[in-house]
């Protein structure tokens, strides 16, 4: 269940409400019986790298960039044997 803050516009209390999605926003402050408003803050999420855009899959035939197209991977070439004894 997401968690609001709320500010109270008379007194200035401020506080958090766990409430559901489909619930009604709070309008009475708790402490006075004044009216209250939510208080809006960043996100505390932050996706940053490669793959979180829309760009990111692109092909690299429709990519504006030409630096994105690169060379076919080399098969990795595996460790020579060891000696038998």
């Amino acid at each position: 269940m997401p968690t609001y803050e709320y500010a109270c516009t008379a007194c200035g209390h401020e506080f958090e409400a766990f409430q559901s999605f489909s619930d009604a926003a709070l309008t009475e402050c708790p402490e006075c019986k004044g009216e209250v408003r939510k208080v809006f803050s960043n996100v505390g999420v932050v996706f940053k790298g490669s793959g979180f855009y829309k760009t990111d899959s692109r092909s690299s035939g429709s990519s504006s960039s030409p630096a994105t197209s690169a060379a076919p991977a080399k098969p990795a070439t595996p460790p020579p044997a060891a000696p038998a004894t």
